[in-house]
């Protein structure tokens, strides 16, 4: 007899209502065999089964085969099968073309997608009992091992629904560190004494070392965290870290014991979870899968780290593509399959824009990326405030066309990359960023830099100066950079150029007083010698006057002496 088949709902639509008939009549047939019917039928036993299943509208000459071999009446058949046909299309025709897909693409997952979030069940009890069980808990991942979604769309409804339970429910709160946490944070991670318990979630704690470059505020954000670990703080805490920052965690002796004592790894998901994943969705919203899409798509992804974005990617490319209310595999080979989609979306986005909204795309897709150092790239996000900020008036027609095909997500707070497997997977940004990796690194160390004298009121110590700023200059002069430097970026390197004009005519007023002042000094230093020899010449002629006069007078005494006293006149007049 074989394994039982699966229920179906004759109400479901017409490929079940046509295989829920099937079924009624190999009943009355008495049950045979697919092996049996096989020979009767002229088709496979895997064919005529499938007939059945309820998974896809099998062909006219199988649905023959299949009655031939229970005994029915062909004749009946034929119309029963075309009614079935005519209605899947007519469904098909009716459905909506911009339906919302039950895929999110390189998207995550949020709390509402909770409905549509499957195959990670056995991973969402653990996680749950791991944050039950400590008031600071890790999850490792890595990237594209579905953390984001796994927190979202599977641990806080679950968590809403068990603290919406209790007398004092928890205030459940999830945020992403960014460039200054500590100071963005602070206030949300010391809950008053009497307030009720926070829960915080942080997604993409990596952010704390890509984002945040000040040393002293990643620590201080890092401790607010920790202590949550006191058996007496108001707090829980969980973060999720992409596995190959491992080792700057460890960079944090406390946060390095935390590890140890509660870390869960997130791997890879199993060829059941991944069927679950196919398939659960498109079921949720009453389509089917075909049986030979989901066993390419398990094929092509088990085992492929860093897979699962893909996968996601390439469903809703099979969605947009799908024929009626079914998922095809050849639907899924005319998007590009696991491997070439992103690219194939991407490429046919970025081909639909104009020259010049191509260059903006080129850079503001680059600002999104944060080169790694010693890491992968990561993806930043350009918050409003800098997406704004952007002189280049192409920016929103190109923000919008980006984020209708799901390459970009966008919010209140700004816009970012739906996810880093656009980074690998999309060659064409890949080169892009290949090419501009030192460019990229500058305008960062600018934007940083442009941010810190703005919160340092503008103190003229925080503005560039020698080869950093000769260095920066470079960006007013690069085509690509010039016109996409915010309005902070270029009035802090306009006033660094400014203050080095400043110091340069300080510098030549300096030296010109100096030269001026050794002119002077040398005029008077020349007076002075000149004063000095005539004064010393006067005293020479005066002292010469003097010692004449005596003379004269020992002479004079010394001829009066004579004829008195010789001897003494003698030497008188020698001494004169």
């Amino acid at each position: 007899m074989g394994r039982p088949e699966r229920p179906l709902d004759p109400d479901a639509g017409p490929v079940q209502r046509l295989a829920h008939e099937l079924r009624e009549l190999r009943r009355s047939a008495g049950s045979p065999s697919y092996r049996a019917m096989s020979a009767l039928g002229g088709f496979s036993a895997t064919t005529l089964s499938q007939a059945a299943a309820g998974e896809r509208l099998p062909s006219l000459a199988v649905v023959q085969g299949y009655v031939r071999a229970c005994g029915g009446d062909l004749g009946e058949w034929e119309p029963r099968w075309k009614e079935a046909e005519s209605r899947l299309n007519e469904a098909g025709r009716e459905e909506p073309a911009d339906a919302a897909p039950p895929y999110r693409g390189l998207a995550r997952f949020e709390p509402d997608d909770h409905d549509l979030f499957f195959g990670r069940d056995r991973m969402l009890d653990q996680l749950h009992r791991l944050v039950c069980d400590h008031r600071f808990a890790v999850l490792f991942g890595a990237s594209g091992s579905g953390k984001s979604s796994l927190l979202r769309a599977g641990l806080i409804p679950r968590l809403r629904q068990e603290t919406a339970r209790r007398e004092r429910p928890a205030v459940l709160r999830v945020l992403t560190p960014g460039p200054r946490p500590a100071a963005t944070y602070a206030h949300l991670l010391t809950p008053a004494e009497g307030e009720r318990e926070s829960w915080v979630v942080v997604d993409q704690f990596e952010e704390v070392f890509t984002l945040c470059h000040d040393p002293r505020e990643r620590s201080r954000f890092i401790d607010l965290l920790l202590a949550a670990r006191d058996p007496d703080s108001r707090l829980r805490v969980l973060i999720t870290v992409r596995a190959d920052f491992y080792a700057r965690c460890a960079e944090h002796r406390a946060l390095a014991d935390a590890l140890g004592d509660a870390g869960l790894l997130l791997g890879p998901m199993t060829a059941d979870e991944l069927k679950e994943t196919v398939v659960g969705p498109a079921q949720a919203v009453g389509h089917l899968v075909e049986r030979e899409l989901t066993a390419r798509l398990v094929e092509d992804v088990l085992g492929r780290p860093g897979g699962l974005p893909m996968l996601s990617h390439v469903l809703l490319e099979t969605w947009r593509r799908r024929k009626g209310r079914l998922l095809t595999l050849a639907a899924y080979e005319a998007a590009g399959g696991v491997h070439g989609a992103i690219a194939a979306s991407a490429e046919e986005v970025y081909g639909r824009l104009s020259p010049a909204q191509a260059r903006t795309a080129r850079q503001l897709l680059l600002r999104m990326v944060e080169p790694g150092h010693g890491t992968p790239d990561t993806r930043r996000p350009l918050g409003r405030t800098e997406l704004d900020e952007c002189a280049d008036p192409e920016t929103p027609v190109v923000v919008d066309r980006l984020a209708r095909a799901r390459l970009l997500t966008v919010d209140e707070e700004g816009v970012q990359l739906a996810h880093e497997a656009l980074i690998t997977c999309w060659p064409r940004l890949d080169g892009w960023i290949e090419e501009e990796r030192d460019l990229l690194r500058r305008r960062r160390r600018l934007s940083d830099a442009a941010a810190d004298w703005e919160s340092a009121g503008r103190d003229p110590g925080a503005l560039y100066r020698g080869a950093r700023l000769d260095e920066a200059r470079k960006l007013l002069t690069d085509e690509g950079s010039a016109g996409f430097l915010t309005a902070p970026e270029r009035t802090y390197l306009d006033a660094s150029l400014a203050a080095r004009d400043a110091d340069d005519l300080a510098a030549a007023a300096t030296a010109r007083r100096g030269r001026r002042l050794r002119t002077a000094l040398s005029a008077l230093l020349v007076v002075a010698l000149v004063a000095g020899l005539a004064a010393y010449q006067q005293h020479r002629d005066n002292q010469r006057r003097r010692t004449d006069d005596a003379a004269r007078r020992v002479a004079e005494i010394a001829d009066a002496m004579r004829t008195t006293d010789p001897r003494t006149a003698q030497l008188l007049g020698a001494a004169a």
